[in-house]
């Protein structure tokens, strides 16, 4: 996903609490194109001369590590954008009452 397609996403978000997700924002678009990347590279090298022998290669490593801290990321950038749905529906909701008692 590009930046402007984040930037789509939390345009509902207060400015203030959009400075401090932007960070993580930017390293979520980093870390996907890394991960597109490393996902282009074998992570399994298999011994020459034994094949039943394999192991996990450097670029399997740093795709789980990325992959992991992508995940984080995003679980605290929904955490964000649920605050903000609570709000506004919480809003909402307070509206629809005043109107139902007039």
């Amino acid at each position: 996903m590009a930046r402007a397609d984040y930037e789509e996403i939390f345009q509902a978000v207060d400015p203030n609490e959009r400075k401090l997700v932007d960070g993580l924002i930017s390293d979520c678009v980093w870390l996907e194109e890394q991960l597109g990347k490393l996902r282009k590279i074998d992570h399994i090298q298999i011994n020459p001369r034994n094949r039943n022998q394999m192991r996990i290669t450097p670029a399997a490593r740093l795709y789980k590590q990325y992959a992991t801290t992508y995940a984080n990321n995003i679980r605290v950038l929904l955490n964000v954008l649920r605050k903000v749905e609570t709000e506004e529906q919480n809003e909402l909701l307070r509206k629809l009452e005043e109107f139902s008692l007039e």
